[in-house]
């Protein structure tokens, strides 16, 4: 269930480890991953709670680990009653534990980690204890492949947002660069063109003069195409310049309460302008409002925005509206995106994106 909902991997070790000790009546369980050569504790519980001589997070090379070592090097539960040896083993003894069995944990078919029960000093674990801990770590491995699937398809829409980005840049550049200087060029000639026209030549000079007219319209749209495959002004000026730019053209009012004073990752800015962006279109559209509060905070970890509007609400954020587009680039990047739009009340769109992921 926690890997379902996301959780982070040390709350999922965590609860895995508290649910053997109890189970198996065991007053000390660890989770281990090995990292090539070395062995990395994952997650620890003890009866007492008093503390370890070792922590979640320490990482030794894995001939230090005792028993560990056992399970690495055969990929075979374990156990040792009464001749530990080793640093690990000397610390494990100064806690007060004295026989350890280990069981490996295989995930799709590779040795990732294992798990260790211990007891007491003088004290010995039963003969079936490593039957009963092979349960747990198929259910271990069960989960562990449900994290690392969840992770890799997370990474893999990261990566897919990224390349689209990129793309996205790329038609800009080939746009400004390439089109739109070609029609800039045009209208010179054509403004030159028509400024040597005689003064009798009416008919020819209105003529100059609507194609003058018709390419900078075209020009106009143009880079109103351009602007939405990727707007220039944030990658340039950051957040708040394009965020302005937006409420500029927006169709309701827009008051803009911006407190991001760096500038963010670049994938960052890209979700928020879209975000909103897209936001501000559904207003003007179908809001009915009269106005809308766009709010962007930033702090260390966390960027947050939220826009508001008094329009006539009743948005669904399945309803076509190109929202659902941006959840799912929210979700990629490990953020979340909320609608909240009861009927006659409104809408807000509020977002939450982590700056470091």
């Amino acid at each position: 269930m926690l890997v379902a909902r996301g959780a982070e991997s040390q709350d999922v070790f965590a609860a895995f480890t508290a649910e053997i000790g109890p189970v198996l009546a065991v007053p000390f369980a660890g989770v281990l991953r090995y990292d090539g050569e070395d062995a990395v504790i994952v997650g620890l519980w003890s009866e007492s709670g008093k503390p370890f001589p070792i922590q979640v997070g320490d990482r030794r090379p894995v001939d230090d680990w005792w028993l560990v070592t056992l399970v690495f090097r055969t990929g075979r539960a374990t156990r040792i009653d009464d001749h530990m040896s080793g640093e690990w083993a000397a610390r494990a003894r100064d806690w007060g534990l004295g026989s350890a069995v280990a069981v490996p944990i295989t995930v799709a078919a590779r040795l990732w980690g294992c798990v260790i029960v211990g007891a007491l000093e003088g004290e010995s674990l039963p003969s079936d204890t490593e039957a009963q801990l092979a349960s747990f770590t198929e259910l271990a491995a069960m989960a562990i492949a449900n994290a690392e699937a969840k992770e890799a398809l997370t990474a893999s829409r990261a990566r897919i947002i990224a390349a689209a980005d990129e793309g996205r840049r790329q038609i800009e550049r080939d746009l400004h660069d390439g089109a739109q200087q070609g029609l800039v060029s045009l209208a010179l000639h054509l403004q030159a063109a028509r400024a040597s026209v005689p003064a009798d030549a009416d008919a020819l000079a209105g003529q100059l003069d609507r194609a003058v007219t018709m390419l900078t319209v075209v020009l106009d749209e143009l880079s109103e195409i351009a602007h939405g495959v990727h707007p220039t002004v944030l990658s340039q000026g950051g957040l708040r310049p394009a965020l302005k730019g937006l409420a500029r053209r927006s169709a309701v009012p827009v008051q803009l309460d911006i407190r991001a004073e760096r500038r963010l990752p670049e994938h960052v800015e890209l979700c928020a302008y879209y975000v909103i962006a897209e936001a501000l279109t559904n207003t003007a559209k179908h809001g009915a409002a009269s106005e809308v509060h766009v709010n962007v905070v930033a702090d260390d970890e966390m960027l947050r925005i939220e826009v508001r509007d008094n329009g006539r609400g009743g948005a669904n954020i399945e309803g076509g509206s190109g929202i659902v587009g941006l959840k799912d680039r929210v979700d990629a990047l490990g953020g979340s995106l909320v609608l909240d739009s009861p009927p006659g009340s409104g809408t807000t769109l509020a977002m939450t994106l982590p700056l470091n992921g």
